[in-house]
């Protein structure tokens, strides 16, 4: 097992990453001093449930602890208010109190809905997080928590930290060959801003982490939860650092929304959005060979970095408008210096990011 911290103070918090850790959560549960006379709510979705479900509630029952179970339909759809809702009502109807923990079992889309219910649960109870997809190394870890609003992604949140991050990498075994790429793009992300040996190492190893090669993958997750461990440690609430976190995440959330969170997976938007804040880059003065180099990578993790033909420029465009990084007709982008190094530039053009994603359609040169 290795362990990783997130430093923050009184709410630091440990990352354990290695293989059979699900066997283990009881015990890791007990260790980071869960309550064992309250009820428990696991939430999972129903791509996860039959892999997983019995074995994690079959090993905290092991340790003493009293767990229910709520199973949401997998995919970005499940982040409404709709479904917080309801596994609200499945936490009141199960006795849950202030001593309560929620225990996030799946992808970041379970992971952000049942955060979003440990921080507002009450004012607020324990979470703990068990990612099961590798998309979910980056939204694990950091304690941002949402749901979506149909207008907008990640408009609806909270920053809220887990207790431990419990990362089993025997759970990635399961995922189909699309979410493993998906995975991969944040994982990449993490090197393209603040680790460039990373960022190539994820290239020329992309066919060992495709096929989940087990020394790899362990390498590419402890990498990437480091890096951003490190930057939240250093800004919880993204006062300023944190931001370059978000690098691609301005189209690509827009594109999320044009596809009704449903047609692209959320690495299969951010590539799209990577290349586009490095076409940005070069269009802003920055080094010629920044697209060229970032867009080899993600296709090396057989990534998108085009946009279909069917997609509206003009609905990009407005699904931008309703991001959080959108003010008063500019917009703040997270723009590539090199690779491995990005910054955050506040008063990029609206004009300017309208003719990229024209360029990702190819519809402009």
């Amino acid at each position: 097992m290795r362990t990783l911290h997130v430093e923050l103070g009184e709410r630091s918090y440990p990352i354990y990453i290695g293989s059979g850790l699900l066997e283990r959560l009881g015990e890791l549960s007990i260790a980071r001093g869960i309550n064992r006379n309250s009820t428990h709510l696991i939430v999972t979705d129903d791509k996860v449930a039959p892999h997983y479900l019995q074995q994690a509630e079959e090993t905290l029952a092991a340790a003493g602890y009293s767990v229910i179970s709520h199973i949401v339909p997998a995919g970005e759809s499940s982040k409404s208010l709709q479904t917080f809702e309801e596994v609200m009502t499945t936490a009141i109807q199960g006795g849950l109190d202030r001593s309560s923990a929620v225990f996030a079992l799946g992808g970041g889309v379970v992971g952000d809905l049942a955060g979003f219910v440990a921080a507002t649960y009450m004012r607020g109870v324990t979470f703990v997080q068990i990612p099961t997809t590798i998309l979910a190394h980056d939204s694990s870890v950091g304690g941002k928590v949402a749901v979506n609003h149909p207008l907008a992604k990640n408009m609806i949140g909270a920053f809220h930290q887990p207790v431990m991050v419990l990362y089993d990498v025997n759970t990635l075994l399961t995922l189909p060959p699309r979410d493993i790429s998906a995975g991969l793009s944040e994982m990449v992300k993490h090197g393209l801003i603040l680790d460039r040996d990373f960022a190539y190492w994820c290239r020329d190893h992309a066919a060992d982490l495709l096929r989940l090669d087990p020394e790899a993958l362990s390498y590419g997750l402890e990498r990437g939860c480091a890096i951003k461990a490190d930057v939240v440690s250093k800004d919880e609430r993204e006062g300023g650092l944190r931001a370059i976190l978000n690098l691609g995440h301005t189209i690509g959330h827009a594109i999320e929304a044009v596809g009704d969170y449903g047609r692209f997976l959320h690495g299969e938007a951010i590539s799209i959005g990577m290349a586009g804040s490095a076409m940005l880059a070069e269009k802003l003065g920055r080094d010629k060979g920044i697209y060229e180099e970032t867009v080899s990578m993600l296709k090396a993790l057989n990534l998108p970095v085009t946009l279909p033909p069917d997609v509206s420029v003009d609905d990009i465009m407005a699904a931008m408008q309703h991001d959080k990084k959108f003010t008063e007709g500019r917009m703040v982008f997270i723009v590539p210096e090199a690779i491995g190094a990005v910054s955050i530039v506040k008063d990029v053009p609206v004009d300017a990011v309208r003719c990229v994603v024209e360029m990702l359609k190819g519809e402009s040169v």
